[in-house]
């Protein structure tokens, strides 16, 4: 099976069986949004949208959120992973958006990453998900698939890496529900620990050992 052939056949198995789909995160504006993927880094999804409604009820918009202290917004995500340093990136994120771009959340890529606690990968989930541009972030699950499905090549050991590659051959107009596809089945069937392989349509171009 060539490359190309390969990715053909991820593709068009997913526009086949997940002609749909988008974010699990719950959210209602920009800073929601940012402040969710934020939360979201080595946690669940669920998890997030535990917190995330009394979080945003108390703190719906950047100027809220600026004008609190760490400890505060702490008591809100305690139960997300790494509650303290999120917290303390939550307050500053906002403080600099309020104080560096009046309030709202930048929309180019390097604005994003300049924001206290948002990498390449998040800034790209706003590019996706709030903007709506082609992008391609990559976390722990479509790192993890894109390597199993033979997506990318071993020496593909960064996300930035996996990134590259998977931007230079998926079209430009599935790359953000591509993001989507490899992410949920990540999620839900080529888990980490234990594969449901039997339950996945991808079989014949895996090139992991179950």
């Amino acid at each position: 099976m060539t490359h190309k052939e390969r990715y053909n056949k991820v593709l068009t198995y997913f526009q086949k069986n997940m002609s749909e789909a988008t974010t699990e995160l719950n959210f209602g504006s920009c800073f929601q949004l940012l402040c969710a993927v934020m939360l979201s880094a080595q946690c669940t999804d669920r998890r997030v949208n535990m917190v995330t409604p009394a979080l945003f009820q108390r703190y719906p918009t950047a100027k809220d959120m600026a004008a609190a202290e760490w400890e505060d917004v702490l008591e809100y995500i305690k139960s997300v992973s790494y509650p303290n340093a999120k917290a303390r990136h939550l307050v500053e994120m906002s403080r600099m958006i309020v104080n560096d771009f009046g309030g709202e959340v930048p929309s180019s890529l390097d604005d994003l990453v300049r924001l206290p606690g948002v990498g390449r990968k998040t800034a790209n989930v706003m590019q996706v998900v709030w903007f709506g541009r082609a992008a391609m972030p990559v976390d722990t699950h479509v790192f993890r698939v894109s390597h199993r499905l033979g997506l990318v090549p071993k020496t593909a050991d960064t996300p930035y890496k996996v990134e590259q590659k998977l931007v230079s051959n998926i079209p430009e107009e599935l790359l953000s529900i591509a993001h989507h596809w490899l992410l949920l089945h990540g999620r839900y069937i080529c888990t980490s620990q234990r594969p449901k392989c039997s339950e996945c349509g991808l079989r014949d171009v895996c090139v992991h050992l179950c």
